[in-house]
């Protein structure tokens, strides 16, 4: 994209997008030291990471309808401030209770950011540079997630609290976001009984509940055989390390993040459809290849198809959903998408866990194949570019 760093909208989208996986991604090299400090049980160090990521399945819509209604920045701006300085809180304490209410109140700040930095990508940016720089929020995503691990970890260091520092960052942010982010806002002044009964013919219309399934597929497949049964894998059969693992993962970000950037230019010679096909294909591929090295090493073949397959999803069904709604009802159609999301991160560990159960690690990835086919049926009917709004 020409004049990229002239671009301040863009830029701040990055620095939004950046605080979307921060909350998780950064703390969790110090999960075992946070919980031996604050002598907390195996079992419920986990709760440091669903407190924060719970708000988000009830919030997301109330988010939506409220910066459709009053505007993307009155709703971005409070939550970046909660986010940082509920985050920022936890790192100043050592009571068990008041950091998992303090991790609710972060979770309460990000739910409206992890939906508004797509909804005003689409609110910015129309047809073919819609979809660039959704390719290019994708890869800065990428990057976070395979780099504030690593900067956790060197904090983690110095301390457990340090990396629970990183979330103060977000103040400035909201200082630069509500000065120079310059947005459009909704106009329109339709009583609130039109608002959710057009909303409700989008969401329920056919080339959207198409779109919402790929999506409850892409993720799916994420948080059930790759988030959570890659590890098992590498540690039952390969006796990976902990840094071995999170390696692994940071590989499939990297083919996640190189995929995503070249979409603006894949666009001009493949329509959408094809791509979210291919995406469907790099899935299947992934799951059929991963019971099959011998090495642990060689499962970053599996680990890049995935990636590559993400890379291609995720963007362009961004871009699809943004352009089927006008931007008085887009923040509530990426809304439901995004309550689509949450839903695929809470049934697929457990939905996997069946095929775990009588036919081990291997059926786990094997029957994750399905997943990839009805990802491939949905996108032969994925709707045209025709059929989007700028």
């Amino acid at each position: 994209m020409k004049n990229l760093f002239k671009d301040k909208n863009l830029l701040l989208l990055f620095g939004i997008t950046l605080f979307v996986v921060m909350g998780v991604s950064s703390i969790l090299p110090v999960l075992p030291s946070a919980g031996r400090s604050l002598n907390i049980p195996d079992s419920q160090i986990g709760l440091l990471l669903t407190s924060f990521t719970l708000p988000g399945i009830f919030l997301t819509p109330f988010a939506g309808i409220l910066a459709d209604r009053y505007g993307r920045k009155a709703v971005l701006i409070p939550s970046l401030i909660l986010f940082g300085i509920a985050g920022f809180s936890c790192s100043l304490t050592t009571d068990y209770q008041l950091i998992l209410f303090l991790r609710v109140l972060q979770g309460i700040g990000v739910a409206p950011i992890s939906l508004l930095y797509t909804t005003i990508t689409g609110d910015l940016y129309s047809g073919q540079r819609r979809l660039e720089v959704m390719g290019y929020n994708a890869t800065v995503l990428s990057l976070g997630t395979a780099l504030f691990p690593f900067i956790g970890g060197l904090l983690g260091e110095l301390g457990w609290q340090y990396p629970f520092m990183l979330p103060l960052l977000a103040l400035p942010l909201a200082v630069l976001c509500a000065i120079y982010l310059d947005i459009p806002n909704p106009k329109s002044k339709e009583t609130i009984t039109s608002y959710f009964k057009k909303t409700a013919q989008i969401v329920s219309s056919k080339r959207a509940l198409v779109l919402f399934g790929m999506t409850l597929c892409t993720f799916t497949i994420l948080y059930g055989p790759i988030i959570t049964y890659v590890p098992i894998l590498s540690d039952t059969v390969f006796n990976a390390s902990p840094s071995r693992i999170g390696l692994l993962f940071a590989i499939s970000s990297v083919f996640t993040g190189a995929a995503a950037s070249q979409l603006g230019r894949l666009r001009r010679i493949i329509p959408v459809r094809t791509m979210l096909c291919f995406a469907a294909v790099f899935f299947s591929a992934a799951m059929v290849t991963m019971p099959i090295p011998s090495n642990f090493w060689l499962l970053a073949i599996p680990v890049g198809f995935f990636g590559m397959g993400q890379g291609l999803s995720f963007p362009n069904l961004a871009a699809k959903l943004t352009g089927i709604a006008s931007i008085e009802k887009r923040g509530a159609v990426m809304a439901v998408n995004g309550t689509v999301l949450r839903l695929a991160q809470t049934i697929s560990p457990p939905l996997f866990s069946l095929p775990l159960l009588f036919g081990g690690i291997s059926s786990v990835f094997y029957s994750a194949t399905l997943v990839g086919a009805v990802m491939f049926f949905l996108a032969l009917n994925c709707p045209s570019d025709a059929h989007t709004q700028n």
